[in-house]
């Protein structure tokens, strides 16, 4: 019965493995390998920080697919709450001023959680859309201040802001803007130091510089952490020269770094907050831009027309539904202090990996957000010909563990970031998994 079984699904797979091919086109994936490859997995099925393939092989999923599924996989609860909000309302537009509880129980909650005076939310489909909406938010509100020149917007080299237009055209990783001819106007980008942003104000004219945007921590660039009081200094350098603050809190947001949100790690309070992912947890695609008292203000006193800027699923009821439960259960299960309590057993397990292999440096993390660097010689950072992350991550799933390699930059690095459910013995297989995947790597090099 088991072999039965077995062979079943190993048709089953390459039935949907050809349909896949013919008529699935993937994000951030090689078209031409995936048409000769194939799907690597067809999952199914997941459980906490695990996914099940359609073959029945069981992974570990140490990045939350993609930043984002923070309360771990399978969680029913958040079914049964889009099931319980489709049977009454599935859809209405908030346009022109009309709303539903969800999205109103939703923005007095995301107030709740964010800091300052943000307490007003304009709700999006994603990060991307997020972003910008944000962009066009900060360029209307200097237009409305009678200083329609600000419109410039300045983010940081090795940022990620999402692939819509002008979230692209902020994207400090190369890759993402090479890809397209299709990138909008007046985005500058720095280095991530206090200095290079003074100059580079200092060169453009601050009167012509709109918004600053920036991820606390950034992600998909490598887990970076920002200079020592970088994020206080920017704050003050932005109220002095008249430009807004946008904290990009799309992976950071809602307790992935053990914080409520990323910029709390650093004592500063945004303009604007972008998010996305984690309001969710990937139940449902929903995100959204949050503004402070003083700009909403500013538009509503100075400015009679319409906010002439909406998606059709703004605060769309279901995803509303969704996010709240999703809170709700951040909340009642204290996720937030287990990602605190995790995120050091992470930081633990890759301090073990970096006093065990002489070419592992650079640890870093927060929460549970974690990342090390693969160097030849770590004293001098000199790195290898070919990166050795690759292939770490290649030896890790063979042992059931899903990872995430990055070298954008000429970094060689391992991230890591996985749901809030997870427990000290996960964390402890994780990191056994990947000690045995760099010393078969060694063994072979």
């Amino acid at each position: 019965m088991a072999l039965q079984m077995k062979n079943e699904a190993k048709i089953k797979f390459t039935e949907l493995a050809e349909l896949d091919k013919k008529h699935f086109l993937h994000p951030s994936t090689s078209i031409r390998q995936h048409v000769e490859n194939g799907p690597g997995f067809i999952f199914t099925e997941g459980e906490g920080i695990y996914l099940k393939d359609i073959r029945g092989r069981k992974l570990i999923d140490s990045l939350s697919s993609l930043w984002n599924v923070n309360i771990g996989h399978g969680r029913a609860e958040l079914g049964q709450a889009a099931a319980e909000q489709m049977s009454k309302l599935a859809f209405s537009s908030t346009f022109g001023g009309n709303s539903h509880e969800p999205v109103i129980e939703l923005a007095k909650k995301v107030a709740e959680w964010t800091p300052g005076d943000l307490n007003t939310t304009f709700f999006t489909s994603g990060g991307s859309e997020s972003n910008d909406t944000a962009f066009k938010t900060a360029r209307h509100y200097w237009k409305v201040k009678g200083q329609p020149n600000k419109t410039k917007i300045i983010s940081r080299r090795l940022s990620y802001h999402g692939v819509a237009m002008g979230s692209t055209s902020a994207t400090g990783i190369e890759p993402f803007r090479e890809f397209t001819t299709s990138l909008a106007q007046g985005f500058l980008y720095v280095d991530s130091s206090i200095e290079s942003l003074r100059a580079l104000i200092e060169e453009e004219g601050a009167e012509s510089i709109a918004a600053f945007i920036s991820e606390p921590i950034q992600g998909s660039g490598g887990v970076n952490l920002p200079p020592k009081d970088y994020f206080k200094e920017v704050r003050e350098m932005c109220d002095k020269h008249d430009i807004l603050f946008i904290a990009d809190e799309v992976i950071c947001g809602f307790g992935r770094t053990g914080e409520k949100f990323g910029m709390d790690l650093f004592g500063v309070v945004p303009d604007i907050i972008c998010m996305a992912k984690g309001i969710s947890s990937g139940y449902a695609p929903i995100g959204g831009m949050v503004i402070s008292d003083k700009i909403k203000k500013e538009l509503m006193e100075n400015y009679a027309g319409n906010f002439w800027h909406g998606y059709t699923y703004s605060g769309h009821p279901m995803c509303c539904a969704v996010a709240l439960k999703n809170l709700e259960i951040i909340e009642n299960e204290n996720m937030v202090e287990n990602v605190r309590n995790m995120g050091a057993e992470l930081q633990k397990g890759l301090k073990y990996l970096e006093e065990k292999h002489d070419n592992l440096g650079n640890r870093r993390g927060a929460g549970l957000l974690g990342a090390i660097e693969f160097f030849k010689n770590v004293e001098t950072k000199e790195r290898y010909a070919e990166p050795v992350s690759a292939k770490v991550v290649a030896k890790a799933l063979d042992r059931g563990l899903l990872g995430r390699s990055i070298v954008y930059g000429g970094q060689d690095t391992l991230a890591f970031a996985p749901p809030f459910c997870i427990t000290k013995e996960e964390v402890g297989t994780i990191i056994s998994i990947i000690d045995d995947s760099i010393a078969e790597v060694k063994k072979e090099r």
